[in-house]
């Protein structure tokens, strides 16, 4: 990475549905889904989805600071998720699932436990915010045929993305309350 570069990692359920909203964002220079967290080393899905690796399901962000900044991108994963419910982002159920902010130095660290206290006190939820703020691990990048699934399989994403119940939960909590992307 040169120095106009930085790097962020998310968990947010079911990484398919977070890399469409990352590679929209002017400044985010490549998105890589893929597994972090665990203990296995060099993952397959299969292994992931058993819950058993203590990986969860993640996106890799390279992005531009000078177009992009890391507080615009913890906005974005944000409005991409459910903070309230543990092990779980909508249908999909287990650890693999649950949601994290993975933090690369202590710069990023501050800016997602203020954003995560913001969140919490702005009434939004009636319940706890319940997202992860961790250190940064080894991310394992998955296989070829989930890259841009949203992309290459378009029908089955979108059913997948309605039928889990996110495209409703954001629609209703961001897109109406605050007219939000």
């Amino acid at each position: 990475m040169s120095a106009k570069t930085e790097k962020a990692t998310f968990a947010g359920g079911c990484f398919w549905c977070m890399q469409g909203p990352f590679d929209a964002t002017e400044g985010v220079i490549s998105t890589d889904v893929g597994y972090t967290g665990g203990t296995k080393e060099n993952p397959s899905y299969e292994e992931v989805s058993t819950g058993k690796t203590g990986h969860a399901e993640a996106i890799e962000i390279i992005f531009d600071p000078e177009k992009v900044s890391y507080k615009e991108l913890i906005e974005i994963f944000w409005q991409n998720i459910d903070p309230t419910t543990q092990n779980q982002q909508f249908a999909d159920k287990g650890t693999q699932y649950r949601t994290a902010i993975f933090y690369h130095d202590q710069k990023q660290k501050e800016l997602a436990e203020k954003s995560k206290i913001e969140l919490q006190k702005s009434g939004m939820f009636d319940k706890p915010i319940v997202t992860e703020i961790v250190p940064a691990s080894k991310f394992y990048s998955a296989e070829e045929y989930h890259q841009e699934y949203y992309l290459k399989n378009p029908e089955h994403y979108q059913r997948y993305k309605v039928g889990s119940g996110r495209s409703a939960f954001i629609e209703r909590m961001w897109k109406q309350k605050f007219g939000r992307k």
